[in-house]
């Protein structure tokens, strides 16, 4: 029997906002390397999670930004940013998602906090859900945003339908999430806020992965050409830069993330 968590004070539970993005998790091979890189390119600082010892919680001025996690030597999984989409159901969820001809990797998987999933939609690019409680500071992702997603996909319309019957998107119900189209962009909205784009352009067998399809994470920084220029001298490789204004990067460990001055808004 699935019992949900009690919201405890300062944190919402994903009900709140659910369909919406609540999380952004790193899943890498070597988490001390990768705490050390982050750290130096974005400022981070680290606490324990509670999901357990090969976990941690990154911060930025003291508030959390990011998970990060150790990949376990039996999983055959790519290091890779992953979006993590707030559910009210998560095993709900799975099953929208398998009748969909889509794939759920791993989970539903119970944690202190909640249960949480990894899928992948039918063009490949991963997320998860999460059924629970959010961290405190994150309850309003919203407003804050420390971190934001875009998925690059073949087609976005399709897409939008795919997630829209997965998540509630556009669904009518109360506090769901709203769809907007912009020229060749899908737009999620949530309680009036941008929260997503979908866009389309994706090539799914690209020998390329920065152009495959994929849920892509972007941090904002004040300054694009200084993460550059520390990201290479600590390892990473740089896949594209616009100067002044965006970068993807490639941490040493093979994850790929973006970052950017502009807003998601934007």
């Amino acid at each position: 029997m699935n019992t949900k968590p009690t919201a405890t004070k300062g944190v919402t539970s994903s009900e709140a906002v659910y369909g919406a993005p609540c999380w952004v998790s790193l899943m890498t091979h070597d988490l001390s390397a990768a705490q050390k890189f982050y750290g130096a390119v974005l400022g981070w600082t680290y606490r324990p999670a509670r999901l357990g010892e090969e976990f941690s919680v990154a911060l930025a001025n003291g508030k959390p930004v990011a998970g990060m996690g150790a990949l376990a030597g039996a999983l055959q999984m790519a290091v890779a940013w992953t979006p993590y989409f707030a559910v009210q159901n998560a095993d709900e969820t799975a099953s929208r998602i398998r009748e969909r001809s889509a794939t759920v990797a791993v989970g539903p998987v119970s944690f202190a906090m909640g249960r949480g999933a990894l899928a992948a939609d039918r063009d490949g690019a991963v997320f998860g859900i999460w059924e629970g409680q959010l961290l405190t500071g994150w309850e309003n992702w919203r407003d804050a945003a420390p971190a934001w997603v875009r998925l690059q996909t073949r087609d976005a319309f399709e897409a939008a339908i795919f997630y829209g019957e997965i998540l509630d998107w556009a669904s009518g119900r109360p506090g769901c999430c709203d769809v907007e189209y912009e020229e060749d962009e899908v737009v999620l909205r949530s309680g009036g806020r941008v929260v997503a784009r979908l866009s389309s352009g994706a090539l799914e067998a690209a020998p390329d992965p920065s152009i495959r399809p994929r849920w892509q994470v972007y941090f904002p920084v004040p300054d694009v050409d200084a993460c550059v220029r520390v990201a290479r001298e600590h390892g990473a490789s740089v896949v594209h830069h616009e100067p002044g204004v965006e970068a993807t990067l490639r941490d040493p460990d093979g994850g790929l993330f973006v970052v950017t001055t502009q807003t998601l808004a934007a």
